[in-house]
């Protein structure tokens, strides 16, 4: 533009304002062009989606007659049946699969696992408050949703617009500094009130408590369900017969004090986790079941291409991990085992890549980390998280349970006293946490005697009768420190993306809206439809229901009022892939037959009633593609008999 405006002034010879005209608009389409791919238009019908979502109670907010709180919602059967089928895919597909060892941990754990592990120093967010409110707000977010505002200004420099798209692009990544000088060198304040904003801070997202009545040990609601697999290592590499590598799994709810929840299931402050820790040597990052999932070609966004501006990049895996991108056969390995999960679940792969991330956004224990986002209309959401956690957590887990404090009792003295008691008193004590056993030191070095409640019976122990012991124990003996590589699932994210990639439109009718959602993750698998509301009809509906059952396919029986077209679509408004109709062909014919529609192509073949669940079971099993069902069966028309 100068350069332009130069050789205007200075009277240059058309032909070459005309050829620096052509590169301007030639330069100006290529950052129109990077500007669309960092952003593309969202025509996705959010609001026909939510109105669906709350007609047929996927999923509310919880507590909503008394206001309802942000980050928690309730799932409703639709949602809760779809969640499910998730959390039983995802078994499938990894724990039976990889034949991993599935464990169930507690959600509520004791400080010391949180500081061993750095959670309670470094699992943080950055906020900012309000300066007059005393609001606090996400400091990453506040400063994006300013940076969006500028960019919708016509009248922005190229160059300064070009600036804010990069930042954008790396704001999350932001480290606490370099976030207070964003927001002072943009002029950020607050999007509700306009108000000046306090300087970044931190803020950890873990929510604490007090475990037990006296309040003696603290103890936070886990924020990952990894601590639980690591604390319970020693058992899991016994029970494996002390070899490696191995897998462990475990599905549960994880809980996080989110600064600003908002975008629906995508931040919430309780949710469903899925973690797998795959424990190896070290020194051996291949996979023995690599070639598998080698030549998959997945979306990746390396970091290089992150700072750089470059677009993504799509290549096999093998070529990933041979070109040092991946940077092992494990992390290629489980990559590639996500990305078939998700397109299974119904991710559109158009709308998935691999994004690797920057070293200062990366988390405190990990050497590297790819993240499977998924594009929705907030955007690219994480729903994958996949990190190296190199043998970081294992370390602190040994480092952190060695300093041993017991209280030990003279069995002579405490027999001598309590006679039949002395049993349970000795258990009592032997049986004492460390934070306990510390209380009790503290008391004895201002009293002579301390009391405890067992049973509901006191009894008062003199400081004759113990003493404190304090000494070092090693809880894991190995020769090698395994690392790690860890998959951790968010499946209400998943949920969500799953929903927005599949919701559809009919062609010809707007408000007909229904979800395109895979038999694995739909809610149900079959309706069961009577034409009429006649008696004749209800043993052949019971007959079918019971069939799919026998076979484990979830159904429906709609025998409500309305034609047979509208409750069609009340089946596909929840994504139901198959529905079997009894009509007066049924009740008139020898065999009973009755009719299958598929949802997607509403395409129907006429079938015996007996064979009905059997061919809709593998359907929905993948043993048989519609395809080939109507290579089989003619396409029904239309029913001979009509009474």
């Amino acid at each position: 533009g100068d350069l332009v405006r130069q050789l205007k002034e200075s009277q240059a010879p058309k032909a070459d304002i005309s050829r620096a005209i052509a590169e301007l608009k030639k330069r100006k389409k290529q950052l129109e062009d990077k500007e669309k791919a960092l952003n593309p238009a969202d025509e996705f019908n959010r609001s026909g989606l939510e109105t669906l979502l709350k007609q047929r109670f996927f999923y509310r907010p919880s507590f909503s007659i008394y206001g309802g709180i942000a980050g928690l919602y309730d799932f409703g059967p639709t949602g809760c049946a779809m969640k499910n089928n998730l959390l039983h895919e995802w078994r499938l597909h990894f724990v039976l699969e990889e034949d991993m060892l599935e464990i169930e941990s507690s959600t509520l754990a004791p400080e010391s696992v949180f500081k061993a592990s750095g959670h309670l120093d470094r699992f943080l967010d950055y906020v900012v408050k309000d300066l007059k409110t005393g609001e606090c707000l996400r400091a990453d977010h506040l400063l994006d949703g300013h940076l969006e505002k500028l960019l919708t200004d016509k009248n922005l420099e190229n160059e300064r617009r070009k600036e804010i798209i990069n930042l954008r692009a790396k704001v999350e990544s932001l480290s606490l500094q370099e976030l207070g000088e964003q927001i002072k060198k943009y002029e950020v304040k607050s999007m509700v009130t306009g108000n000046d904003v306090s300087d970044p801070m931190p803020f950890n997202l873990m929510f604490g408590t007090e475990i037990g009545p006296s309040g003696g040990t603290n103890g936070y609601l886990r924020p990952e369900t990894a601590q639980g697999m690591f604390v319970n290592f020693d058992y899991l590499l016994e029970y494996n017969q002390g070899k490696l590598p191995f897998a462990a799994a475990q599905i549960g709810l994880a809980f996080r004090n989110e600064v600003s929840p908002r975008s629906g299931l995508l931040r919430v402050r309780e949710f469903s986790l899925g973690e797998i820790e795959y424990f190896y040597h070290p020194n051996d990052s291949k996979h023995c079941k690599f070639d598998s999932i080698a030549d998959i070609e997945i979306t990746l966004f390396p970091k290089e291409h992150q700072v750089s501006g470059k677009p993504t990049r799509k290549l096999s895996i093998r070529k990933a991990v041979n070109e040092g991108i991946i940077g092992s056969e494990c992390m290629g390995y489980f990559l590639g085992r996500i990305n078939l999960y998700l397109i299974r679940m119904g991710i559109d792969p158009k709308y998935l890549r691999f994004r690797q991330h920057m070293d200062n956004e990366m988390a405190h224990y990990a050497t590297d980390c790819w993240d499977a986002e998924c594009k929705t209309s907030y955007g690219w959401v994480e729903c994958v998280g996949c990190a190296n956690r190199s043998c970081y957590d294992l370390k602190c887990h040994i480092k952190a349970t060695v300093n041993v404090v017991e209280v030990v009792l003279s069995k002579a003295k405490v027999g001598k006293t309590f006679k039949g008691d002395a049993k349970k008193i000795m258990e009592y004590f032997s049986s004492l946490d460390n934070d306990t056993a510390e209380k009790y030191d503290a008391i004895l070095k201002d009293t002579s005697e301390i009391e405890v409640n067992i049973d509901s019976k006191k009894f008062a122990i003199s400081k004759e009768m113990m003493e404190i012991k304090r000494y070092k124990k090693e809880i894991h003996v190995v020769d090698v420190t395994p690392a790690v590589i860890e998959p951790a699932f968010g499946f209400g994210r998943i949920l969500y993306a799953v929903l927005e990639h599949n919701f559809r439109i009919r062609e010809g009718d707007e408000q007909r809206s229904w979800l395109s959602l895979p038999p694995p993750v739909a809610p149900v698998k079959c309706s069961v439809l009577p034409l009429s509301a006649k008696k004749e009809f209800e043993p052949f509906l019971k007959q079918i229901a019971n069939g799919l059952k026998i076979h484990g396919i979830s159904n429906k029986i709609d025998d409500s009022a309305g034609s047979i077209g509208r409750r069609y679509a009340r089946t596909d408004q929840i994504g139901i892939p198959y529905g079997i109709t009894v009509d007066f062909d049924t009740i008139n014919s020898t065999p009973a037959t009755v009719t299958l529609r598929e949802r997607n192509t509403m395409q129907q073949i006429r079938i015996d009633a007996n064979i009905a669940p059997d061919l809709v079971s593998d359907l929905v099993k993948g043993f048989i593609t519609w395809n080939q069902t109507i290579d089989k069966y003619p396409l029904f028309e239309g029913q001979e008999s009509t009474k």
